[in-house]
């Protein structure tokens, strides 16, 4: 998820509003992995990268969804864009 911070105005700032985000997605969906993978040296900018292993593409894609909305919910945060992308076992 590639996210635009509101009033942030220095990279502690912007620390203040992305771990607190970071960690709430790892409190309410305990399987999935979450962590800041981009945008690390701008201060208003952040990519989220969220991942979860499940049996069924779709329950994969159903807590992805979720994770989602949560942050596009957050009144700081504007969500830029969000994109999915799946792997089998082939792969």
């Amino acid at each position: 998820m590639d996210v635009l911070l509101g009033d942030v105005r220095s990279l502690k700032q912007k620390r203040a509003v992305v771990r607190p985000l970071v960690a709430e997605l790892r409190r309410r969906y305990p399987g999935v992995a979450v962590a800041e993978t981009g945008h690390l040296d701008l201060h208003r900018r952040a990519e989220i990268g969220v991942a979860v292993v499940s049996a069924t593409a779709g329950n994969a894609t159903a807590v992805l969804d979720e994770c989602e909305r949560l942050v596009a919910a957050r009144p700081e945060i504007e969500l830029l864009s969000a994109r999915q992308r799946l792997f089998t076992e082939e792969e």
